[in-house]
């Protein structure tokens, strides 16, 4: 009997002698990009692009977390962070309670993926908006790896809020002697957004390409910064208008 009562004792003066293990610590910033060189840190394929900046943008994303829930989240390059109208203080989509803007310039289709949790489904988003592919062209990426990664990006997106409507843009026109394309790969990639889109239920394709084209596939001047790359403000003006058009056509941001 003594024995038995001894076997409790044993264990209650094991538990307290054994090790107290420190509680995680809390994340109070968003995960360092890895090493560019560290391919097998990178989610999917393709070009990679790091600067300094980036993780600047990303602390002010972190910082604005709480604030961020259940938006109709823009992620993407250059062509979503100019966006000035997709800001909660200045947003022109009058139907959509909340908007926020994750685009980085710069940024890859791999970079979105990489930073897709953090920067983007950690929020819960309500609906998203991505644009992204133009610096992949300029860093001569092939076009499958980007739509690889688009895919992958597709797939966490519907996985983590299954249904959820999607915005898939093309590119715009481009014609930039300094950060050249071959305007074929322009048009292939395109054609494959556009068979992605059509494959996924949720997921509605926006012709940016055809916004902004002159009849020869050129960049119309009127909406593009003096770079023939990035849009002016009338071009984000004209774009938003769209945009708006068929964030009420598929009820997105009620």
């Amino acid at each position: 009997m003594k024995r038995l009562l001894l076997l409790p004792l044993i264990a209650l003066l094991s538990a307290l002698a054994a090790p107290v293990m420190p509680a995680a610590a809390e994340q109070t910033g968003p995960t360092p990009f890895p090493d560019v060189k560290d391919q097998a840190a990178w989610p999917g394929k393709g070009p990679l692009k790091v600067y300094p900046y980036m993780t600047d943008n990303r602390i002010a994303f972190w910082a604005k977390r709480a604030a961020s829930k259940n938006a109709v989240v823009f992620v993407g390059d250059s062509q979503i962070g100019g966006w000035k109208q997709v800001n909660p203080a200045t947003t022109s989509f009058p139907s959509t309670r909340l908007v926020v803007n994750r685009g980085i310039g710069g940024d890859t289709s791999r970079g979105v993926l990489w930073r897709l949790q953090e920067d983007v489904l950690d929020l819960q988003p309500t609906a998203l908006v991505l644009l992204v592919g133009g610096n992949d062209l300029s860093a001569h990426g092939p076009t499958d790896l980007t739509i690889g990664n688009i895919t992958a990006i597709l797939d966490a997106t519907e996985k983590a809020v299954p249904g959820i409507p999607v915005i898939l843009c093309n590119l715009p026109p481009r014609n930039a002697p300094a950060a050249p394309i071959k305007q074929s790969e322009l048009t292939k990639l395109n054609g494959q957004l556009a068979d992605l889109a059509a494959t996924r239920n949720n997921v509605t394709l926006f012709d940016s390409f055809s916004l902004f084209a002159l009849p020869d596939g050129m960049p119309d001047p009127q909406y593009f910064a003096k770079d023939l790359i990035h849009l002016s403000a009338a071009g984000y003006e004209k774009m938003t208008a769209a945009m708006a058009k068929v964030f009420e056509e598929k009820g997105i941001g009620k």
